[in-house]
C-alpha cells in the first residue's frame, strides 16, 4: 500500500472536517440533495463522455494510487548485469533457463535466447510500452474529467438553490439557510476535486512514469545484451537512467 496516498487524503479530509467542527457544526455541511447532484452528476456525464467498460474499469485504476508497489529500477539493473554475465560466459541461447520475474523483461530475455534480431526485439517492445502508455493516460483522463466537472456541478447546483431561494424572498428568515444549502453544491464539488479526483489522476501519471522507466531500462538492458556489451558497461549505461542518489548498484 501506498502509505503516503492515504495519508495525505485522511489529512486532507480531517483538516476540512476539523476546520468544520472549529467554526460549526458538521450537521451544517450535510445535504443530501447536494450530494445527489454532485456526486452522481459527475458519474452520470463521465458515462457520457468514456465507454462504460472504461468507467468501471476505472475503479481498479483507481486502486493503484492506492495499492500499487512501484518496481524498484536498482534490482531491475542488477538482474540485467546477471543476465549479461550468464550471456557473456555462456551465451545468449544460456538466458532461456535465466530465472526472471518480470513478464517484460522476460519477453526480452526469450526473443534475445531465440536469436531475435535487435531491431525486431526493439519494435516488439516499444510498441507493449507505447499501447501501456495508452492505457495509462485514458485512466487518467477519467480522473481527470471528473475532476473539471465536479466543480461545474457544484455551481448547477448552486444556481438550482439561489433560483429557489429567490423563489421564495417573501420569507426573509429563509435566505440565510437557503443560501447555506446553496453554496454547499460548490463546497462538495471542490472538495471532491482537489482531494479526490485531480489528486489520484497525478498520483496514476507519477505511477505511469515510474513504469516506464522501468520498461525502458529493461528494453536497453536486452539490446545491450544482444549486441555483446561488457557487463560492467551495460551496469554504467543504465545506471544513467537513474537519478545520482539511486545509482549505486551492489555488485
Amino acid at each position: 500500500m501506498d502509505i503516503g496516498t492515504l495519508i495525505g487524503m485522511l489529512l486532507a479530509f480531517g483538516l476540512i472536517v476539523g476546520s468544520i467542527f472549529l467554526g460549526g457544526s458538521l450537521k451544517a455541511f450535510f445535504d443530501i440533495p447536494s450530494v445527489l447532484i454532485v456526486v452522481f452528476g459527475t458519474i452520470a456525464v463521465t458515462f457520457i463522455m468514456f465507454p462504460m467498460s472504461m468507467v468501471f474499469g476505472s475503479i481498479k485504476i483507481m486502486l493503484k494510487a492506492f495499492f500499487a508497489k512501484p518496481s524498484d529500477p536498482k534490482e531491475m539493473i542488477k538482474t540485467i548485469v546477471g543476465l549479461a554475465d550468464i550471456a557473456r560466459k555462456a551465451s545468449l541461447v544460456a538466458l532461456e533457463k535465466a530465472p526472471v520475474d518480470d513478464p517484460f523483461l522476460k519477453k526480452g530475455v526469450l526473443m534475445a535466447a531465440d536469436g531475435t534480431e535487435e531491431e525486431t526485439i526493439r519494435s516488439v517492445m516499444e510498441v507493449e510500452i507505447a499501447f501501456m502508455k495508452q492505457r495509462h493516460a485514458m485512466g487518467q483522463e477519467i480522473f481527470n474529467s471528473m475532476g473539471t466537472m465536479s466543480p461545474a456541478f457544484g455551481m448547477i447546483g448552486t444556481l438550482i438553490g439561489l433560483v429557489n431561494m429567490l423563489q421564495n424572498l417573501d420569507d426573509p428568515t429563509s435566505i440565510g439557510p437557503a443560501m447555506a444549502v446553496a453554496l454547499l453544491t460548490t463546497f462538495y464539488g471542490a472538495v471532491l476535486a482537489n482531494v479526490v479526483f485531480l489528486p489520484i489522476a497525478k498520483k496514476l501519471e507519477v505511477r505511469s512514469a515510474e513504469e516506464i522507466l522501468f520498461m525502458e531500462i529493461a528494453v536497453e538492458g536486452i539490446l545491450s545484451i544482444v549486441r555483446g556489451e561488457n557487463p560492467r558497461i551495460i551496469k554504467e549505461k543504465l545506471e544513467s537512467f537513474l537519478a545520482p542518489a539511486l545509482r549505486k548498484v551492489e555488485e
